[in-house]
């Protein structure tokens, strides 16, 4: 598995377990986020959504799924500019900047990866 392989199965399994979470137990990472805690169906479905992505990113690590990859690095980055523009407009709470900041950090290990093995391809 190359280092980028890796850096998508971690994120994968990062947001498997974030999913598992979101469904059976929303109020469970709500409370630890010190969230108010919720009834409301939303949560749950978007556990399931994360979780799917979270296979996608599963599978495209054990097929090294290079053009995934590099999908990813953006795609990951707009997160946390997004949850941060949620956060200065009071449309979310500043605490989601967190996911953010997780989603950066694999986008740049992932990057990093991705221009390591650029590096010793073209060596």
């Amino acid at each position: 598995m190359t280092k980028a392989s890796r850096s998508i199965l971690v994120f994968g399994l990062y947001l498997i377990v974030n999913a598992f979470v979101l469904a059976i137990s929303p109020n469970t990472m709500l409370g630890l986020l010190r969230l108010a805690p919720t009834t409301e169906p939303w949560i749950r479905i978007l556990g399931v959504v994360v979780g799917v992505l979270g296979a996608y990113y599963v599978t495209a690590a054990r097929h090294d799924l290079i053009p995934f990859f590099r999908a990813t690095v953006w795609g990951r980055g707009i997160v946390l500019v997004a949850l941060c523009l949620f956060a200065i407009l009071k449309v979310a709470p500043a605490i989601l900047i967190g996911f953010g900041i997780l989603d950066a950090a694999g986008a740049l290990w992932t990057w990093s990866a991705l221009r390591s093995s650029v590096a010793v391809g073209a060596a």
